[in-house]
């Protein structure tokens, strides 16, 4: 017994030592994460999959008035919506929801959905995604804020190459408009 023993022991000093490693504090004061736009939105990293062992991504959302995204469908990970700022309507599972300021939207992997901000001002959101990894198709597709101008992004089909390419690399499936 006592050799059963001594390895639990060592097996939970070896899992706490890898806990240590992966599970530290993350302080990201506002505005210094890397942030990435597209023509319809920007994206700015919070934490990371790297940072959080794999568990999950989370990002600040800037949508203007009349952005948005197209019917997807994710097959890797959920996403929850925190709306801080604006409005954002939803199109989930065949419903429209009309998000406002403090309200959450979750939509599990493999649901179609999209969302526009249909209100006047620029609407703001945390984003969660688990598992993390779809930090890596935001990097892949848009672009590094710091290499764009103030001025909105044009809508070009290199862009639009770039996108599809991104989104096949990270499970994500662009649907036509009218499957939502």
């Amino acid at each position: 017994m006592p050799h059963i023993a001594a390895k639990f022991e060592n097996e939970q000093e070896a899992s706490i030592q890898n806990q240590s490693q992966t599970n530290h504090v993350k302080y990201v004061p506002a505005g210094t994460g890397p942030t990435y736009r597209s023509p319809v939105d920007q994206i700015t990293f919070l934490i990371t999959g790297e940072e959080s062992g794999g568990a999950f991504f989370m990002a600040e959302v800037i949508v203007p008035p009349g952005g948005g995204n197209p019917p997807h469908i994710h097959h890797r990970e959920e996403e929850t919506f925190h709306l801080l700022q604006g409005s954002l309507t939803v199109h989930v599972g065949g419903k429209t929801l009309n998000a406002s300021p403090g309200d959450v939207v979750h939509l599990p992997r493999e649901i179609v959905h999209c969302f526009q901000n249909t209100g006047k001002e620029d609407a703001k959101f945390v984003m969660l995604a688990t598992p993390a990894g779809l930090e890596k198709f935001f990097e892949e597709a848009f672009y590094p804020a710091a290499d764009c101008s103030d001025t909105p992004l044009p809508m070009t089909e290199a862009f639009m190459a770039r996108l599809l390419t991104a989104a096949s690399n990270a499970g994500i499936e662009f649907l036509p408009p009218a499957q939502q």
